[in-house]
Protein backbone atom coordinates (compact mmCIF):
# COMPACT_ATOMS: atom_id res chain seq x y z
CA UNK A 1 0.00 0.00 0.00
CA UNK A 2 1.08 3.51 -0.83
CA UNK A 3 1.99 5.15 3.01
CA UNK A 4 2.68 8.58 1.15
CA UNK A 5 -1.08 9.60 0.10
CA UNK A 6 -2.19 13.01 1.44
CA UNK A 7 -5.67 12.87 2.84
CA UNK A 8 -6.62 14.89 -0.30
CA UNK A 9 -5.39 12.13 -2.35
CA UNK A 10 -6.87 8.77 -0.20
CA UNK A 11 -10.49 10.67 -0.06
CA UNK A 12 -10.16 11.06 -4.57
CA UNK A 13 -8.77 7.39 -4.45
CA UNK A 14 -12.03 6.37 -2.08
CA UNK A 15 -14.22 7.49 -4.79
CA UNK A 16 -12.80 4.95 -7.19
CA UNK A 17 -14.71 1.95 -7.46
CA UNK A 18 -11.46 -1.40 -7.73
CA UNK A 19 -10.57 -3.12 -5.15
CA UNK A 20 -8.20 -1.60 -2.89
CA UNK A 21 -5.54 -4.11 -3.74
CA UNK A 22 -5.52 -2.40 -7.19
CA UNK A 23 -6.39 1.00 -6.08
CA UNK A 24 -3.27 1.66 -4.43
CA UNK A 25 -1.09 -0.28 -6.18
CA UNK A 26 -2.51 2.04 -9.05
CA UNK A 27 -2.60 5.07 -7.13
CA UNK A 28 0.33 7.11 -8.62
CA UNK A 29 -1.39 7.00 -12.28
CA UNK A 30 -5.14 6.94 -11.04
CA UNK A 31 -4.31 10.44 -9.28
CA UNK A 32 -2.16 11.45 -12.66
CA UNK A 33 -3.14 14.31 -14.66
CA UNK A 34 -3.32 11.94 -17.84
CA UNK A 35 -6.48 10.08 -15.94
CA UNK A 36 -8.07 13.57 -15.52
CA UNK A 37 -7.53 14.16 -19.28
CA UNK A 38 -8.76 10.60 -20.14
CA UNK A 39 -12.08 11.21 -17.91
CA UNK A 40 -12.49 14.41 -19.61
CA UNK A 41 -12.20 13.10 -22.68
CA UNK A 42 -14.55 10.06 -22.15
CA UNK A 43 -17.63 12.67 -20.41
CA UNK A 44 -17.52 14.48 -23.76
CA UNK A 45 -17.79 11.62 -25.60
CA UNK A 46 -20.89 10.68 -23.50
CA UNK A 47 -21.95 14.09 -23.62
CA UNK A 48 -22.14 14.33 -27.26
CA UNK A 49 -24.01 11.15 -27.34
CA UNK A 50 -21.85 8.83 -28.67
CA UNK A 51 -22.54 4.85 -27.74
CA UNK A 52 -19.33 4.04 -25.49
CA UNK A 53 -18.49 0.13 -24.66
CA UNK A 54 -18.52 -1.75 -22.62
CA UNK A 55 -21.57 -0.19 -20.13
CA UNK A 56 -19.98 2.31 -18.06
CA UNK A 57 -20.16 -0.18 -14.66
CA UNK A 58 -17.68 -2.65 -17.09
CA UNK A 59 -15.04 -0.52 -18.18
CA UNK A 60 -12.82 -1.38 -15.37
CA UNK A 61 -14.24 -5.39 -15.37
CA UNK A 62 -11.05 -7.49 -15.72
CA UNK A 63 -9.69 -5.25 -12.55
CA UNK A 64 -12.86 -5.95 -10.83
CA UNK A 65 -13.49 -9.73 -11.07
CA UNK A 66 -9.56 -10.47 -10.67
CA UNK A 67 -7.80 -8.20 -7.61
CA UNK A 68 -4.17 -7.82 -7.45
CA UNK A 69 -3.97 -11.04 -5.10
CA UNK A 70 -5.60 -13.39 -6.97
CA UNK A 71 -4.03 -12.67 -10.39
CA UNK A 72 -1.85 -15.95 -11.67
CA UNK A 73 -2.06 -15.36 -15.58
CA UNK A 74 -2.41 -12.57 -17.99
CA UNK A 75 -4.46 -12.66 -21.47
CA UNK A 76 -3.83 -9.11 -23.04
CA UNK A 77 -6.29 -7.87 -25.94
CA UNK A 78 -5.89 -4.58 -27.99
CA UNK A 79 -9.39 -2.99 -27.66
CA UNK A 80 -12.92 -3.72 -26.76
CA UNK A 81 -15.33 -4.99 -29.55
CA UNK A 82 -16.90 -2.57 -30.85
CA UNK A 83 -20.44 -3.93 -31.53
CA UNK A 84 -23.76 -3.87 -29.94
CA UNK A 85 -23.56 -6.14 -26.67
CA UNK A 86 -20.05 -8.04 -27.52
CA UNK A 87 -18.10 -6.13 -25.18
CA UNK A 88 -18.07 -6.89 -21.56
CA UNK A 89 -14.37 -5.42 -19.89
CA UNK A 90 -12.47 -9.24 -20.20
CA UNK A 91 -10.23 -9.50 -22.80
CA UNK A 92 -11.84 -11.65 -25.95
CA UNK A 93 -14.80 -12.34 -24.00
CA UNK A 94 -18.80 -11.95 -24.83
CA UNK A 95 -21.84 -12.34 -22.49
CA UNK A 96 -23.62 -15.81 -23.08
CA UNK A 97 -25.83 -14.48 -25.23
CA UNK A 98 -23.67 -12.85 -27.81
CA UNK A 99 -22.02 -15.23 -31.17
CA UNK A 100 -18.95 -16.16 -30.12
CA UNK A 101 -16.68 -13.70 -32.90
CA UNK A 102 -14.37 -15.46 -34.69
CA UNK A 103 -10.83 -14.54 -32.83
CA UNK A 104 -12.83 -15.64 -29.93
CA UNK A 105 -13.94 -19.03 -31.40
CA UNK A 106 -10.40 -19.98 -32.41
CA UNK A 107 -9.08 -19.60 -28.95
CA UNK A 108 -11.83 -21.78 -28.23
CA UNK A 109 -10.85 -24.49 -31.14
CA UNK A 110 -7.22 -23.62 -29.74
CA UNK A 111 -8.52 -25.04 -26.32
CA UNK A 112 -10.20 -28.53 -27.83
CA UNK A 113 -6.74 -29.53 -29.37
CA UNK A 114 -4.91 -28.49 -26.50
CA UNK A 115 -6.65 -30.05 -23.49
CA UNK A 116 -9.73 -31.65 -24.83
CA UNK A 117 -12.11 -29.51 -23.63
CA UNK A 118 -15.42 -29.50 -26.14
CA UNK A 119 -15.48 -26.02 -27.99
CA UNK A 120 -18.50 -24.09 -25.18
CA UNK A 121 -21.40 -23.21 -26.86
CA UNK A 122 -20.99 -19.51 -25.57
CA UNK A 123 -18.19 -17.17 -25.17
CA UNK A 124 -18.55 -15.30 -21.87
CA UNK A 125 -14.91 -15.76 -20.01
CA UNK A 126 -15.89 -14.77 -16.55
CA UNK A 127 -14.90 -18.41 -14.97
CA UNK A 128 -11.14 -17.69 -15.93
CA UNK A 129 -11.36 -14.22 -14.65
CA UNK A 130 -12.91 -15.79 -11.44
CA UNK A 131 -9.50 -17.83 -10.74
CA UNK A 132 -7.17 -15.28 -11.42
CA UNK A 133 -6.99 -14.92 -15.47
CA UNK A 134 -6.89 -11.17 -15.69
CA UNK A 135 -8.40 -10.58 -19.19
CA UNK A 136 -7.04 -7.30 -19.53
CA UNK A 137 -6.97 -5.06 -22.89
CA UNK A 138 -4.54 -2.38 -23.63
CA UNK A 139 -7.88 0.01 -24.07
CA UNK A 140 -10.92 -0.36 -22.36
CA UNK A 141 -13.19 2.19 -24.37
CA UNK A 142 -14.19 2.15 -27.63
CA UNK A 143 -16.82 4.14 -29.76
CA UNK A 144 -19.37 1.95 -31.30
CA UNK A 145 -18.46 0.83 -34.70
CA UNK A 146 -14.89 2.57 -34.68
CA UNK A 147 -12.48 0.02 -34.39
CA UNK A 148 -9.43 1.86 -32.37
CA UNK A 149 -11.06 4.76 -31.60
CA UNK A 150 -10.01 5.58 -28.31
CA UNK A 151 -6.38 4.57 -29.05
CA UNK A 152 -3.67 7.74 -27.70
CA UNK A 153 -6.17 8.52 -24.98
CA UNK A 154 -4.38 7.32 -22.08
CA UNK A 155 -5.84 4.12 -21.52
CA UNK A 156 -2.38 2.16 -22.78
CA UNK A 157 -0.27 4.42 -20.02
CA UNK A 158 -3.10 2.96 -17.96
CA UNK A 159 -2.61 -0.79 -18.99
CA UNK A 160 1.01 -0.56 -18.93
CA UNK A 161 1.48 0.62 -15.19
CA UNK A 162 -1.29 -2.44 -14.51
CA UNK A 163 1.48 -4.61 -16.22
CA UNK A 164 4.71 -3.47 -14.46
CA UNK A 165 2.56 -3.35 -10.84
CA UNK A 166 2.06 -7.36 -11.77
CA UNK A 167 5.28 -7.73 -12.97
CA UNK A 168 6.64 -6.27 -9.90
CA UNK A 169 4.28 -7.31 -7.09
CA UNK A 170 3.68 -11.21 -8.03
CA UNK A 171 5.88 -14.31 -8.89
CA UNK A 172 5.54 -17.34 -11.28
CA UNK A 173 2.68 -15.18 -13.05
CA UNK A 174 1.89 -16.21 -16.73
CA UNK A 175 1.73 -13.53 -19.50
CA UNK A 176 -0.26 -14.88 -22.85
CA UNK A 177 0.86 -12.31 -25.69
CA UNK A 178 -1.07 -13.06 -29.13
CA UNK A 179 0.28 -11.21 -31.67
CA UNK A 180 2.87 -8.51 -32.38
CA UNK A 181 0.77 -5.58 -30.26
CA UNK A 182 0.44 -7.63 -27.48
CA UNK A 183 4.28 -8.90 -27.87
CA UNK A 184 5.56 -5.06 -27.29
CA UNK A 185 3.25 -4.33 -24.62
CA UNK A 186 5.12 -6.96 -22.89
CA UNK A 187 8.24 -6.22 -23.65
CA UNK A 188 9.50 -5.19 -19.78
CA UNK A 189 8.01 -8.59 -17.98
CA UNK A 190 10.82 -9.78 -16.06
CA UNK A 191 11.08 -13.58 -17.78
CA UNK A 192 13.16 -14.60 -14.68
CA UNK A 193 9.94 -14.14 -12.24
CA UNK A 194 7.29 -14.79 -14.59
CA UNK A 195 6.53 -16.96 -17.81
CA UNK A 196 5.47 -15.21 -21.42
CA UNK A 197 3.73 -17.38 -23.57
CA UNK A 198 3.63 -15.66 -27.00
CA UNK A 199 1.94 -17.16 -30.66
CA UNK A 200 0.24 -14.92 -33.68
CA UNK A 201 -2.84 -13.60 -32.71
CA UNK A 202 -5.71 -15.69 -33.23
CA UNK A 203 -7.61 -13.62 -35.84
CA UNK A 204 -8.89 -16.01 -38.21
CA UNK A 205 -6.41 -13.94 -40.79
CA UNK A 206 -3.21 -14.27 -38.41
CA UNK A 207 -4.12 -17.61 -36.91
CA UNK A 208 -4.42 -19.78 -40.11
CA UNK A 209 -0.71 -17.71 -41.24
CA UNK A 210 0.13 -20.18 -38.80
CA UNK A 211 1.36 -20.10 -35.16
CA UNK A 212 -1.16 -19.73 -33.27
CA UNK A 213 -2.92 -22.90 -33.70
CA UNK A 214 -0.84 -25.84 -31.74
CA UNK A 215 0.92 -23.12 -29.49
CA UNK A 216 -0.88 -25.23 -26.77
CA UNK A 217 -0.99 -21.92 -24.19
CA UNK A 218 -3.56 -23.78 -21.32
CA UNK A 219 -1.36 -27.23 -20.98
CA UNK A 220 1.85 -24.82 -20.87
CA UNK A 221 0.14 -22.48 -18.00
CA UNK A 222 -0.77 -25.06 -16.24
CA UNK A 223 1.94 -27.36 -16.00
CA UNK A 224 3.44 -23.66 -15.05
CA UNK A 225 1.02 -23.03 -12.07
CA UNK A 226 1.45 -26.71 -11.01
CA UNK A 227 5.26 -26.49 -10.71
CA UNK A 228 5.37 -23.32 -9.10
CA UNK A 229 2.43 -24.22 -6.24
CA UNK A 230 0.02 -21.94 -7.44
CA UNK A 231 -2.76 -24.48 -8.89
CA UNK A 232 -4.32 -24.97 -12.08
CA UNK A 233 -6.69 -22.77 -14.17
CA UNK A 234 -10.17 -24.66 -15.06
CA UNK A 235 -10.45 -23.65 -18.55
CA UNK A 236 -13.72 -25.60 -19.10
CA UNK A 237 -16.52 -23.23 -19.32
CA UNK A 238 -19.39 -24.15 -17.31
CA UNK A 239 -22.48 -24.43 -19.74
Amino acid sequence: MNTNLTQDQLTALNKVQLPDDWKFALADILLSPMMDDLRAFLQNEYAQGKTIYPPKSQIFNALNTTPLSAVKVVILGQDPYHGAGQAMGLSFSVPKIIPKPPSLANILKELATDLGIPVSAHGDLTHWANQGVLLLNATLTVENGQAGSHQGKGWEEFTDAVIDVINRQTDRTVFILWGSYAKKKGRFIDTSRHLILTANHPSPLSANRGGFFGSRPFSQTNDYLIRHGKGVIDWALPQ
